[in-house]
């Protein structure tokens, strides 16, 4: 581990990225993702959180309500079998899962609380990128309509309301004999 480069780690970014869900707000891991990654049960994973409650504040981590963890199971299609998980699970905020690497006490929950520390940080990095993005998409966007208002009013003839100059002849005006 001491030799691993920035780019390297334990798990690949993308398997942390796709645990990582919007809740209330927040960026969050799931306690049974969390447990996978560091190699325990998530029963283990919950009871050394509660064994050092005083380390989690609400904003490292919180439980899901019943509706929260009811829509989360539609969206990412989790079993609602017999057998499987009958309370809802806790979500930790990018500190709260790095905490959890100083409760667990482990070489590898060190490891993991770095690969996910990066992840989080080249996710904050995206969305940083992909804001400045959609602004400048914006500001084109604002100068192609712009460009086209100027367009259109060039192209659209002016309507005189002065008579012309000289004669009309009309038709319909005309005698006919």
């Amino acid at each position: 581990m001491a030799g691993m480069s920035k780019d390297q780690s334990v798990i690949p970014i993308e398997r942390i990225a796709a645990s990582i869900y919007l809740i209330r707000g927040e960026k969050v891991m799931l306690d049974s993702d969390l447990a996978e990654l560091y190699g325990v049960e998530t029963g283990a994973l919950v009871r050394a959180m509660k064994r050092n409650i005083e380390r989690f504040p609400d904003d490292f981590s919180f439980q899901l309500t019943k509706e929260e963890f009811e829509n989360l199971k539609c969206q990412i299609g989790i079993s609602s079998q017999w057998g499987g998980r009958r309370t809802p699970p806790y979500a930790f905020t990018e500190h709260g899962a790095l905490m959890l690497s100083s409760v667990l006490r482990s070489a590898r929950a060190v490891e993991i609380s770095i690969s996910v520390v990066r992840t989080f940080t080249r996710l904050r990095e995206m969305l940083a990128l992909h804001k400045d993005v959609a602004r400048k998409i914006e500001e084109h966007d604002r100068q192609i309509a712009n460009l086209y208002a100027h367009v259109e009013r060039l192209l659209t003839p002016a309507t005189n309301k002065k008579n012309p100059i000289g004669y009309i002849w009309d038709k319909e005006h005309t005698n006919k004999e």
